[in-house]
């Protein structure tokens, strides 16, 4: 069992790590091939031009998730309005 004295700083190093990967994942580059952002824009068109062409620009994960929150922000938004 892990002595007490040493629980805090163990539980500052863990944080650390798993920040440190969490940025590295929400700042890698996008690696989807042409092919695959023709098909998510295409999938998109529906939903508006503006959110197509998102899909064919070279966005990181991070940027990528923000968007989605956006977009689930608006249709709360919406489907909330009197």
């Amino acid at each position: 069992m892990i002595d007490t004295k040493y629980k805090g700083p163990l539980t500052i190093v863990a944080i650390v790590i798993i920040a440190v990967v969490a940025y590295g994942v929400l700042t890698m580059q996008d690696q989807r091939s042409t092919t695959d952002r023709m098909s998510d824009a295409i999938r998109e068109l529906p939903h508006g031009v503006d959110k197509a062409e998102r899909e064919l620009q070279d966005r990181t994960p991070g940027q990528r998730l923000g968007d989605d929150v956006k977009d689930a922000g608006d249709k709360i938004k919406d489907n909330t309005n009197p």
